[in-house]
């Protein structure tokens, strides 16, 4: 094959893959259909002054051809001492993430990357090896190159074997100076480096490419922003998330998910994102090989198809088996696993035009959970309006709880401006009373919900003034209904929110104690999984639905936008 030849010969098996994908031939969920149909409408704007973009064939090769010299480095092909061989989907991928480039500068297009592949998919070993082309080929001296992960373990997954696919290729550590340590690659002639980290890099990093493994499993977007914040300045930098599907779906990487959602399906403009989400669409029956062969694309590759009818078999003759089966076999989302909210349903309620300013003097229900000490103290507001329900949440903090087990989501949330830092040590209550007490001027309060085991004075100055202050005890036969009726209401999308994630995290945090009649309550699964939001909102519904008992009704909210 000559130069000319081999050059486009990566475009050439990118565009078939879109182009099978897009006609059907090829079983892919629609946000991969979706994807699909971007690159190819992409490529027929090539030749439009107004689209900013070309695509290189050149760097798409190289990127490509670099991947494919690199060695196996597990199982029968590292036996006998194969090279990686991309599939269409992967060449699709990396094609598209190198060989998209700005008309005016020449620089990479997409400069962050989600992959949602389920497991034994092969990607592991492709990240490594972009990460080996990154730190030794993207021709950037003094890259930074980071496999990061919630832990050394995960963070190893990717670095491991980009450590031993340079220790299996001589030429590769001649060519470019590569020192290979236990937990780091440098090149002696370019001064970069590819390391793995935990956390977040330390002060004065500056990552060109950061690959961050398993993203489901991040509880906070902490060591992504500071991913992303330390590539200001690289020239063509490079974020790439992988991951299968996970049990949060109130963490970052379902909500990185739905962002990229809104791009491919056109409702948000994103042109520096390229996202691939591999697995079933809604509707699609999980036992079939149809099924196996939509989410898993190097299905009879790199996983046997043998291997994925054992498991889904063991699945069906086990439901306790089928949670982790769907998850990490089609990359369906499954809630946390014991919870008792549907929090795929919470999502579907989420509206990011809902802004409390629109229910100033409007009926409000409000429940209150007062902290202790270090706990967080919630103030969660609820609006009826026509036949659907409206919540707004406070959540309050001491100081010095940003320090304690769950800091970095505190940080995280404090940084979206969804937590206030209320006192040193202590909730400084006076910051809450005062809080409400501009809640029952701006709204009409029908009712203010307190669990009597942490109120004090607070509560009688609230009453002397005018609150309606009603007892709540958070017993299982004052919460089981409410309980019940919320998960109702998220389930048939009659709870409107504006996505708030710190509501997201208590809520889905909730598991339930059950009593012999049937009657629930609310509890947590372990000490840092907070549900005082969640307790607050089920204290507001309880005052709700007795009002609404006592034939109290609703005005209609015609006020209310969106």
């Amino acid at each position: 094959m000559t130069p000319e030849e081999a050059i486009p010969h990566y475009r050439r098996i990118a565009v078939a893959y879109a182009e099978a994908v897009t006609a059907g031939e090829i079983a892919a969920s629609q946000w991969v259909r979706l994807a699909a149909k971007r690159f190819l409408n992409d490529l027929d704007r090539e030749d439009d002054p107004a689209f900013r973009f070309r695509f290189d064939d050149l760097r798409a090769f190289r990127a490509c051809a670099f991947i494919e010299s690199m060695p196996h480095v597990k199982g029968s092909w590292a036996a006998k001492k194969q090279r990686l061989k991309l599939s269409p989907w992967q060449i699709w991928a990396t094609a598209s993430i190198f060989g998209w480039v700005a008309k005016h500068s020449g620089k990479r297009r997409y400069r962050r990357v989600l992959i949602l592949v389920p497991r034994k998919n092969g990607k592991s070993a492709w990240a490594a090896a972009i990460g080996l082309y990154m730190l030794a080929a993207d021709g950037e001296h003094g890259a930074e190159i980071y496999a990061g992960a919630t832990s050394e373990k995960q963070a190893m997954e990717v670095f491991r074997p980009a450590r031993q696919m340079a220790l299996k290729t001589p030429r590769l550590i001649d060519r470019f100076g590569l020192d290979v340590g236990a937990k780091s690659i440098v090149s002696t002639e370019t001064g970069s480096r590819f390391e793995p980290v935990v956390g977040k890099p330390g002060d004065g990093a500056s990552p060109s490419c950061a690959i961050i493994d398993e993203y489901h499993e991040h509880e906070t977007d902490v060591l992504v922003e500071t991913m992303r914040t330390g590539q200001g300045a690289r020239d063509e930098p490079i974020l790439l998330m992988i991951t299968t599907a996970g049990d949060n779906v109130a963490g970052p990487c379902y909500a990185a998910m739905l962002d990229a959602q809104g791009v491919l399906q056109g409702n948000a403009t994103d042109e520096a994102l390229f996202a691939a989400l591999y697995g079933l669409d809604e509707g699609d029956d999980w036992t079939t090989d149809e099924a196996l062969i939509k989410a898993n694309p190097n299905y009879g590759v790199s996983v046997s198809a043998e291997f994925l009818q054992q498991e889904r078999d063991d699945a069906l003759a086990n439901a306790r088996r089928q949670a982790v089966f769907k998850t990490k076999h089609l990359n369906q989302w499954v809630g946390a696993r014991s919870a008792f909210f549907n929090m795929e349903n919470w999502r579907r309620c989420a509206d990011k035009t809902l802004k409390i300013e629109n229910f100033e003097r409007a009926p409000v229900y409000v429940g209150l959970d007062l902290a202790s000490k270090q706990d967080i103290t919630a103030a969660v507001l609820l609006f009826p309006f026509d036949d659907r329900y409206a919540v707004f949440g406070r959540y309050y903090l001491p100081e010095s709880a940003l320090t304690g087990r769950n800091r970095e989501r505190y940080a995280e949330l404090h940084r979206l401006r969804r937590l206030i830092i209320a006192g040193d040590s202590m909730i400084d209550q006076d910051r809450v009373e005062e809080d409400l007490r501009q809640d029952m001027e701006r709204f009409d309060v029908r009712g203010l919900a307190f669990d009597p085991w942490n109120a004090g004075a607070m509560i009688a100055r609230l009453q002397a003034a005018g609150a309606p202050c009603v007892e709540f005890r958070e017993t299982t036969q004052n919460v089981s209904m409410p309980m019940k009726t919320l998960a109702g209401l998220i389930d048939e999308r009659r709870v409107a929110h504006d996505g708030d994630p710190a509501l997201s995290w208590m809520l889905g945090n909730v598991v339930t104690r059950e009593d012999a009649s049937g009657n629930v309550r609310a509890v947590k699964a372990q000490p840092e999984s907070k549900i005082d939001a969640a307790d607050a909102l089920i204290a507001a519904m309880a005052l709700m639905l007795n009002d609404e008992a006592a034939g109290i009704g609703r005005e209609p909210m015609i006020f209310l936008a969106g």
